[in-house]
């Protein structure tokens, strides 16, 4: 599996606090056959040409040097749209150095012309791929749909598969529709992953898509290819649901 999207780089953001607490987490996920793990902190759009960039290489190599058993470790960036016509074109931001830059939405709220903004991106020469939308007030997926007609890739937070409430049924609709690209753990120094994940969806008999969603994708975006079209889940049973959980909280 190729993970895209965490908060393990210490100390930076909300994710998590130190070296000590991302070690037993990175050894946990390479035990459930992740491969690649792209670190991703925190960025404004606005402040990303003026990051003290060698800062965060430093902290990155200081990770890597003492994770002995871990997936191998990649640097990006979660960078926030907090302003328009943003220039992201610099090749640090980019998932491992490639063109796909994750990007979310300020404030959880879907922005008025988001559409327009993920396609002026697309344009300049990036890949937006946009994390959680299952997560953002006002999203539906015709809004997804448009976002991913625009040129975005759409990533689906591990933990929102079969989250409560209209989060999870937005997440659960994106999957049955066709609109979701690739999983990602969003990992933040807690139990979130992206094995549960994908052993979920391959016990629901959704073999090819947790490859696609977990993997291959995922492994496009890294190596600058246009994702593969993921076919749409079956309807999720209602008894899945408590299943999931259990995985999630490594009750395999």
């Amino acid at each position: 599996m190729i993970d895209i999207h965490c908060h393990l780089l210490p100390g930076v953001d909300d994710g998590s606090p130190a070296v000590e607490a991302s070690l037993p987490i990175l050894e946990r996920f390479a035990a459930e056959g992740v491969e690649v793990l792209v670190c991703t902190p925190h960025l404004k759009a606005s402040e990303a040409l003026t990051i003290d960039d060698a800062r965060y290489a430093a902290l990155f190599e200081n990770l890597v040097s003492n994770a002995v058993k871990a997936p191998r470790l990649e640097r990006g960036w979660e960078i926030m749209l907090d302003v328009p016509d943003a220039d992201l074109r610099a090749s640090y931001l980019g998932l491992a150095g490639s063109t796909a830059r994750l990007v979310e939405f300020p404030r959880m709220n879907v922005p008025a012309g988001a559409a327009r903004e993920l396609f002026r991106l697309r344009m300049s020469g990036v890949v937006p791929v946009l994390a959680h939308p299952e997560r953002y007030w006002g999203a539906t997926p015709e809004l997804v749909r448009e976002w991913r007609n625009a040129g975005a890739a759409i990533q689906l937070d591990s933990a929102m598969v079969l989250g409560g409430g209209s989060t999870g049924k937005l997440a659960r609709a994106l999957l049955e529709e066709g609109l979701v690209d690739c999983i990602a753990s969003d990992n933040h120094g807690d139990v979130r992953s992206l094995g549960a994940a994908r052993q979920w969806l391959e016990e629901a008999g959704a073999t090819e898509q947790a490859r696609m969603l977990t993997r291959t994708n995922a492994e496009r975006l890294l190596a600058d290819e246009a994702v593969i079209p993921v076919s749409p889940l079956p309807p999720i049973e209602k008894g899945m649901v408590s299943r999931f959980k259990e995985l999630l909280l490594g009750r395999r």
